[in-house]
């Protein structure tokens, strides 16, 4: 349940109160004497990410965390100018949303194709971070062709029996559920025989394999079918339908991972340029190379500030799209395309400020990862960017024939029935 007087408010000055109060009474005082004084990087340095977990069902029951959802669904149904006003009062606090791919991915397929009873089974648990969420969609066949899918989805009366291997699954390894794109029927079209599904990861037939990246974390997994189990009432749409309600999700995804920090790891901290900025100060006033003094440092900087501005605004107008009750349609490849090449440029600068520093580092036991400078593991991770979330020769494709109504690139298989289209 919402926060009576949070749900009550009803103006931009009521909720602005309001907020002010709830942060007063819920949130620790250490966070709140650092966010004032400092904003998101000093709230960082007095809290770690376990305590923020630990706190985040409060921030979650507030109903602040999805404030324009309903009520039934974590939210306080408000409008997008009440919203806007409580992050505004939020923003120095540094309160993000975790369980993001449940709230950016899985949401919005089920706002737009799930039922009722899915959404109220569901979503409030994602708003609370009590069941985490994956997307099972990209396989070693099917990447940038993902309509090409083979994972099978067979029925058996009232439940469906998967067979098939994912890949590219962004924390599969820490998921509950995850969203499902499996193929009902290879006699027809490759996207019109795909079904949608709500999978349990924690059940036998579902094998979840890391894979490590350059920078010595992980992200990603492999996921091995082999007989897992969907109920029929954990299918949203209809059969065969599939891939309409994919395009809820992967617009969803081009937002999430359109901004600085893309991929869910914001490297270098903050909101981008602005701590990078910041850092740059630092190191002039500590005598480093690589600093604000540094004219081409501090030209890369302001043109990349620049940049992310117009990002900012792009972004802005695609969540009032979505507080307007619009699905995110194709325009979400723009921020993608331009949001993913821009934290490339980002944490490449973030790299080069730190000079000789950033070449070579000793780490116990041989092991380089542990103690990789956070601005190298940075760049090595945005090298993915451009590729994750749909590469961007693709969204410059949805870009130019959804948005700017140029013609589709041929497709000498289109309209032949999955089974007959050659792969491999």
């Amino acid at each position: 349940m919402a926060d009576p007087e949070l749900a009550a408010c009803t103006t931009v000055e009521e909720v602005a109160a309001a907020v002010e109060a709830w942060v007063r009474d819920h949130l620790p005082v250490a966070w709140q004497d650092a966010g004032r004084a400092g904003g998101a990087s000093a709230v960082r340095s007095v809290r770690t990410p376990e305590e923020y977990r630990a706190w985040y069902p409060t921030f979650a029951g507030s109903g602040l965390v999805v404030a324009q959802w309903e009520p039934a669904y974590g939210g306080l149904g408000w409008p997008r100018a009440l919203a806007r006003a409580a992050e505004q009062v939020l923003a120095p606090f540094h309160l993000p949303r975790l369980n993001p791919l449940g709230l950016n991915l899985v949401a919005p397929a089920l706002f737009a194709h799930g039922t009722e009873e899915q959404r109220l089974r569901f979503l409030p648990p994602i708003v609370g971070n009590e069941e985490v969420w994956c997307q099972l969609f990209s396989e070693p066949g099917a990447g940038s062709d993902l309509a090409s899918l083979a994972t099978r989805a067979e029925r058996d009366g009232d439940r469906w029996v998967i067979t098939g291997q994912k890949v590219w699954t962004t924390w599969a390894h820490l998921a509950d559920f995850g969203v499902l794109l499996a193929r009902t029927d290879p006699d027809v079209p490759k996207r019109q025989g795909i079904t949608y599904f709500l999978i349990d990861m924690h059940q036998p037939g579902v094998d979840v394999r890391p894979l490590m990246h350059i920078g010595g974390e992980v992200d990603f997994n492999e996921v091995f079918l082999d007989g897992a189990i969907v109920a029929d009432e954990h299918r949203v749409g209809a059969v065969n339908e599939g891939w309409a309600v994919a395009r809820a999700t992967l617009s969803g995804e081009r937002q999430m991972v359109s901004g600085a920090g893309s991929g869910g790891v914001d490297r270098i901290g903050g909101s981008g340029t602005r701590r990078l900025i910041g850092l740059a100060k630092d190191r002039s006033a500590a005598g480093l190379p690589g600093g604000w003094d540094d004219l081409h440092i501090r030209d890369a900087l302001v043109r990349l500030w620049c940049e992310e501005q117009i990002r900012g605004w792009t972004n802005d107008r695609i969540r009032a799209g979505l507080g307007a009750g619009r699905s995110p349609g194709p325009e979400s490849s723009i921020g993608k395309v331009h949001g993913s090449e821009l934290n490339q440029r980002i944490q490449h600068v973030a790299a080069q400020m730190l000079g000789a520093a950033g070449t070579a580092w000793d780490g116990p036991d041989g092991s380089y990862a542990e103690s990789m400078p956070a601005e190298i593991r940075g760049m090595l991770r945005s090298r993915a960017n451009t590729i994750e979330g749909g590469t961007s020769e693709v969204n410059k494709n949805i870009l130019a024939e959804r948005v700017l109504g140029l013609p589709k690139e041929p497709d000498q298989w289109d309209g032949v029935p999955w089974k007959d289209v050659p792969r491999g």
